[in-house]
């Protein structure tokens, strides 16, 4: 699996600028598709025990990571893997800065642009607006998280995440994959770890539906826009800034790194 992990490294350090782009886009899309998902099953799981309801979420959200292992697509916390090929010296460091700024650029555009769609879409309007109070509620929990504990919420989240991408290198058949992508994805949507790029979809949702949302939709969920004062666009971009940093720690030196120096650094 190690040379695995650095052998595709190196080949998407390879790839022109265009295809890392666009395969950022489609990741976006698809991290975001996981996180419409988990919306929706957590939208009236009041009523269920907290556990049951953060299993069923993470379950769901497992889908983001799914299409873009099994469908092929450029995730940058999956990416942060790249540093065994670095490494090894099989690219170089502007290769590999190159390679997760575009990823992550891609990214950007793929999450906010599914925001969009699913906002002009007025799915924050479904269950008599049962599920864009659910997108608010979850936001706004997010943007007021502590830099300190956010920061550890994002390293851990993406030690998970690269463990599954890691696992998915020793899969032979796409059903091999699925089922090594879903516990750890789940685990970490359950325990409340901080995704980066799930977050560049949620909070701009959010911020989207406290912004734009019609009279009608406040009437029907019985608030108004005040109820989320602390969602802005500041806490927004510092929930995403930190979360970007820590899941870049977590997954780079916490998985990739370990990995290299048990499997790779003797190497002949």
């Amino acid at each position: 699996m190690a040379l695995a992990c650095e052998a595709a490294g190196a080949t998407k350090a390879g790839r022109d600028w265009l295809a890392l782009l666009v395969l950022g886009v489609l990741a976006g899309a698809f991290i975001a598709f996981g996180a419409v998902f988990m919306t929706v099953v957590l939208t009236g799981a009041g009523d269920l025990p907290f556990g049951v309801a953060r299993l069923l979420a993470g379950l769901v959200f497992s889908l983001g990571l799914i299409l873009v292992i099994v469908g092929g697509a450029e995730l940058f916390t999956g990416d942060s893997l790249m540093i065994l090929a670095c490494a090894s010296r099989r690219i170089s460091v502007a290769s590999l800065a190159r390679t997760w700024t575009l990823v992550y650029v891609g990214n950007i555009a793929g999450a906010l642009g599914t925001a969009a769609l699913v906002f002009l879409a007025g799915q924050h309007g479904f269950g008599g607006g049962a599920v864009g109070k659910t997108a608010l509620a979850v936001a706004s929990t997010k943007a007021a998280l502590p830099t300190v504990q956010l920061f550890f919420l994002a390293v851990l989240c993406n030690v998970l995440v690269c463990l599954a991408v890691w696992m998915s290198f020793g899969a032979r058949s796409a059903a091999d994959k699925v089922l090594v992508i879903v516990p750890p994805v789940a685990a970490f949507v359950a325990a409340g770890f901080e995704h980066s790029i799930a977050n560049i979809y949620l909070l701009p949702y959010a911020l989207a539906i406290k912004t734009w949302a019609a009279p009608e939709f406040w009437t029907a969920i019985g608030q108004d826009a005040n109820a989320y004062a602390g969602l802005t666009v500041g806490a927004a971009f510092h929930n995403i800034a930190v979360a970007t940093v820590g899941n870049l720690i977590g997954g780079s030196l916490m998985v990739g790194a370990v990995y290299w120096f048990l499997y790779l650094r003797r190497r002949p």
